[in-house]
């Protein structure tokens, strides 16, 4: 996690998860196998379609924030990488300069928020995780987020975090990430209206606030 500049027109101060809005570049593929597993039950139909758009945004702001590449085995073959097709990111530059190849399949959809409508900034944001070892490289990134560091999990709550970024938490938290498929519903996340307290969605026909 890291903290955001106190200075930021959003969340000033707050510590956050890497992350960030899809760019132009990520609609280009990466030029590696970007094979990923099965989105979980109840995932919406857009977040289907462009699962491994918000894929390549991810591993590409975890880079560029963290300078962390989340990969998933330490040599790619020649011929899983695709030099013409590779997109102009840096990162897929930085995968390919490591002899790594970036972990699509290591990325596990756990929850999308929706921001309400009265908030100044809003978002549409997908959250994935990962097994922290498959984070390559040093912990230093772009100076977007300070403080930048490993937090442990018992920590997490005494920080300055927003309350999506401890719902999505605990969301993660309660997968079971050891199994080969995630039997738990990707989590929605949204504020209704006026309401100051988000609704809450694990699957079909189960909402609660």
């Amino acid at each position: 996690m890291g903290r955001r500049h106190r200075a930021s027109r959003f969340m000033p101060g707050v510590y956050v998860f890497p992350g960030g809005r899809v760019e132009r570049a990520d609609a280009r593929p990466s030029g590696f196998t970007e094979t990923m597993a099965s989105p979980p039950e109840g995932t919406d139909a857009a977040t289907r379609r462009h699962l491994t758009l918000f894929a390549r945004a991810a591993l590409r702001e975890t880079f560029e924030e963290t300078g962390l590449l989340v990969a998933d085995r330490p040599a790619p073959q020649p011929t899983e990488i695709d030099t013409a097709a590779a997109g102009p990111a840096e990162v897929w530059r930085a995968f390919r300069r490591a002899g790594r190849a970036p972990a699509f399949s290591a990325l596990a959809l756990v929850a999308r928020a929706v921001t309400p409508t009265r908030s100044p900034i809003r978002f549409h944001t997908r959250f994935f995780c990962a097994d922290g070892h498959a984070a390559y490289g040093d912990l230093v990134g772009d100076g977007e987020l300070q403080d930048l560091r490993w937090v442990p999990v018992e920590e997490a709550g005494f920080l300055p975090i927003a309350e999506v970024t401890a719902l999505v938490l605990r969301e993660a938290l309660a997968h079971d990430f050891n199994r080969s498929s995630l039997t738990r519903p990707a989590a929605l996340f949204r504020w209704v209206g006026g309401s100051e307290r988000p609704h809450h969605t694990v699957g079909p026909g189960d909402r609660r606030a």
